[in-house]
């Protein structure tokens, strides 16, 4: 749905070789973490003998707090631009972009300041960017979070940026960011996380088809404004929900390119982290890898399995395009996992070798504590009296109806054009397992299918130690990640840049059946 013709929505960006911008509407470029949060709508319309898992039902509010993240807003609408320190709304309409270089200091030494890295922040009505610390040649690489609603900061400050924040609040450089082997954007979206921002609650997005054009018309503003990026190869990544987002995007890029609507976006490949792409098969998988792990007995796991034909029932009425129906799957399906969180205790879903201490599974508060000072808002040309949203409730819940849908059917026709697919999954996620996502991987019906089945797995080798376990066919690629949990950047710094730079130079396939794979 396009943005509303009377509103401006801005979405901030932030980008270690790149400036984004989109419609009406802001995006934050930076890394981002991505979370799924359960329902509270996820009450059961048939309780199982598990009925007191309903005190299990976690609000977006609750789930926020388990990361000790606390927004003083939920989301950023602004319904009137006097405020002087708002966006020049004429230059942002005339350039797509309006962007500053970042004037942060960073402790230590990279190798690079943050003047060479040629960072910027502003908006695009959206934008925020960052030059790589390595080669202006690299590949662009765009970062999604997940949430749906959580900003994209957490995973730059957290995970693959290049920074990271200290408990003083002051940045430091990260050995293994992803800008130096890439081009790096991370935006905030769907519009109102972060530091996004709309004029009207009529720009928050409630499926892909918005989400992925918004993000396209971002991209477009983006390479119009930096030109000199338009022939290096993109790609996008992205964690949890963004196993919806991705697919979409992917798709929406390549329909543009097709369509000649604009810049040609040289689109090389996408890849999922820990992603929700295809719902049916990832949430009957949910009890099997609940069992391999020893959360739940032999017989917890016949019991809650008899509710997997009521799920599966209901994932199929919600299809790829349902509302209400899908609704209900969501209520139906999540019932699923709740039991298993009630019979596993106090674990931590998103890496089940940790325990949540009280309500607490992470702590990032020091994120939203750097990003609320005014001097650092300034200097990202965010307006004064904007807020840091870490997590919108309200953009969680606009999506809801989009959670159960089936986004795998769109990759297909991507794999049948070349186009790279990355799933990779850390072993000991919960939520977005390892076991789910390489049978959805397996069950896609493609050219390669019977092939990739088929093929080998082999040793992903980091620093001369195994990192995971790996199997490719033609552009497609699954990786399991040892040692890892929902999110592997963070869990797996090393590994995981090593994984993105053999990727987008095209040295992740095994060289034969039985080998390994190594950085050369």
């Amino acid at each position: 749905m396009p943005p509303h013709p009377r509103t401006k929505n801005y979405l901030l960006s932030s980008i270690s070789t790149i400036m984004p911008p989109l419609p009406p509407q802001i995006l934050y470029l930076l890394p981002l973490l991505l979370l799924l949060f359960i329902s509270s709508s996820s009450a059961r319309t048939n309780p199982s003998s598990f009925h007191h898992s309903k005190s299990l039902v976690k609000t977006s509010h609750q789930l926020i707090r388990d990361l000790n993240l606390h927004p003083n807003l939920d989301v950023n609408i602004v319904k009137s631009y006097t405020n002087s320190s708002y966006l020049d709304l004429d230059k942002v309409t005339q350039s797509g972009i309006v962007e500053k270089r970042l004037s942060l200091s960073v402790l230590g030494d990279s190798g690079a300041t943050v003047h060479d890295l040629a960072q910027h922040a502003g908006y695009y009505r959206i934008e925020h960017t960052v030059d790589a610390r390595k080669a202006k040649t690299d590949p662009v690489v765009i970062w999604l979070t997940g949430g749906p609603g959580c900003s994209s900061e957490l995973a730059l400050f957290y995970e693959n940026g290049p920074f990271k924040v200290t408990n003083n609040l002051s940045l430091v450089w990260n050995d293994y960011g992803w800008d130096k082997v890439s081009n790096l954007i991370y935006v905030d979206q769907p519009t109102g996380t972060g530091f996004s921002y709309s004029s009207s609650d009529q720009d928050i997005r409630h499926d892909e088809t918005g989400v992925s054009n918004d993000l396209y018309f971002f991209l477009q503003a983006f390479f119009k404004a930096h030109p000199d990026y338009v022939n290096n190869d993109f790609y996008i990544t992205g964690e949890s929900y963004a196993g919806h987002y991705i697919p979409a995007f992917a798709a929406r890029v390549n329909q543009g390119n097709k369509n000649k609507e604009g810049i040609h976006i040289n689109l090389k490949g996408f890849g999922i982290g820990n992603g929700l792409t295809d719902p049916a098969i990832q949430y009957k998988a949910y009890t099997d890898y609940a069992l391999a792990n020893d959360l739940i007995s032999q017989s917890d796991y016949s019991q809650i399995n008899q509710q997997i034909p009521d799920c599966e029932a209901a994932i199929k009425e919600c299809g790829t395009t349902g509302t209400t129906s899908c609704g209900t799957a969501l209520q139906t399906c999540q019932q699923i996992l709740e039991d298993i969180l009630y019979i596993a205790g106090n674990i931590n879903y998103y890496d089940i070798r940790k325990q949540c201490e009280g309500s607490l599974c992470y702590d990032f508060s020091n994120m939203e504590d750097f990003l609320g000072q005014s001097s650092v808002k300034t200097a990202l040309g965010v307006p004064s009296d904007i807020d840091f949203v870490s997590c919108s409730e309200t953009v969680h819940e606009a999506m809801l109806d989009d959670w159960m849908r089936d986004l795998e059917v769109g990759i297909p026709a991507l794999l049948e054009e070349g186009i790279e697919l990355l799933v990779y999954a850390g072993e000991y996620d919960l939520i977005c397992n390892w076991v789910g996502n390489s049978r959805w991987v397996d069950a896609m019906a493609w050219s390669g299918q019977k092939d990739f089945v088929a093929a080998s797995n082999v040793s992903f080798t980091v620093d001369g130690k195994e990192a995971g376990i790996l199997k490719n066919h033609g552009p497609l690629t699954f990786l399991k990640v040892h040692n890892a949990g929902h999110m592997v950047p963070m869990d797996q710094p090393s590994a995981a840049l090593q994984m993105l730079q053999l990727w987008t130079t095209g040295k992740l396939t095994p060289p034969n059946k039985k080998g390994k794979v190594t950085l050369p």
